[in-house]
């Protein structure tokens, strides 16, 4: 008896630690999904988002979103991801196009036939504020036959912050240490490259901020039309950082917005034109905002762009020199999401 007791007490004490460890694993993947939400004067928002989708999950998604379109399917770019963050808990590490697929057939039928998934409609939304403006329609002049025709097109309207020709080197370091003014995490995407390089403009949208930062130097903040993302170039160029640059102003996805340096670390502004950073190169964020409190409150969403910008990586706009001494885009795109 005395066997069996002891023998049962140890399958007991193996079901309890299987539990445990069962149980936290759900935690790691869906705990802080119970706090995703917050209230302000009553209105709902979400208050966090770890955006961990691929690069290669965005690439297929893309072209299954545009698929859809030339089938006239309703399925679109932010559907399918969030399939995939309901199915995998944000983690993209097990990532199979099957999977894509799979969501795809679904969403081909009915829309909606996820909405009832656990967390899917919070990754819609979430990752919906990532994605949603970078694939809709565009008019481009193309060259056709010798001659240029308009022609509207449906895709990928979004681009690499580096314009095509120019080389930079990168590698996934959002959330390392830094140390000047006060010991933080890196919000934003660190690309090398060398002083000048035309920098283009990730997406449409409003300047919201331009001029000296102590942290970032000579920086841009561009608002997307829906409120929702704020892209942060920083470090520009000493001496000329910007290409006609202004608060207010709409910029098309694209268009050159200044060019590469190294300023920044100085809590004056840099009015001897001087270089405080070691190394030359663009600092890109992507700050979500689903509430306007967020935008510069104690709660602020900053999202990790390494794969979305190796996902824009194809997307590089050309550009050339004018007679005013600024880099152009050679073929800028029409945007129709611009505001009359």
């Amino acid at each position: 008896m005395y066997f069996l007791h002891e023998k049962n007490k140890s399958a007991r004490v193996i079901y309890s630690m299987i539990a445990v460890i069962l149980s936290l694993s759900f935690l790691l993947v869906y705990g802080r999904n119970k706090d995703m939400y917050t209230l302000s004067d009553g209105v709902k928002y979400i208050k966090w988002v770890d955006f961990n989708v691929s690069s290669e999950a965005l690439s297929d998604a893309a072209r299954l979103d545009i698929k859809a379109h030339e089938e006239g399917k309703n399925v679109s770019f932010s559907s399918l991801l969030a399939y995939l963050g309901a199915k995998y808990g944000g983690s993209f590490k097990g990532y199979k196009k099957s999977d894509l697929t799979y969501a795809y057939e679904k969403l081909s039928s009915d829309e909606h036939v996820f909405d009832d998934m656990k967390f899917y409609l919070y990754y819609k939304e979430a990752y919906g504020a990532v994605v949603d403006g970078m694939i809709g329609e565009y008019g481009v002049y193309e060259e056709k036959e010798g001659r240029y025709d308009y022609t509207i097109k449906y895709g990928v309207k979004a681009f690499s912050p580096f314009a095509a020709g120019y080389y930079y080197n990168d590698y996934d370091d959002f959330g390392a240490s830094r140390t000047y003014g006060y010991a933080r995490s890196h919000l934003g995407h660190d690309m090398l490259g060398s002083v000048g390089t035309p920098i283009i403009a990730i997406e449409s949208g409003y300047v919201e901020c331009v001029g000296w930062n102590q942290y970032g130097g000579w920086r841009i903040g561009i608002r997307s039309f829906d409120g929702k993302r704020y892209y942060y170039y920083a470090h520009l160029r000493r001496g000329h950082p910007y290409n006609d640059m202004y608060e207010g102003k709409i910029v098309t996805a694209g268009e050159v917005i200044g060019y590469l340096g190294m300023t920044g670390y100085s809590a004056k502004e840099d009015t001897n034109n001087t270089n405080n950073i070691n190394i030359p190169h663009l600092h890109v964020g992507l700050q979500l905002i689903f509430n306007e409190v967020q935008k510069d409150g104690s709660n602020q969403i900053w999202i990790d762009m390494y794969e979305l910008v190796k996902f824009l990586a194809p997307y590089r706009s050309k550009v050339y020199r004018g007679d005013d001494g600024e880099y152009h885009a050679v073929n800028p795109i029409t945007d129709f999401n611009i505001p009359d």
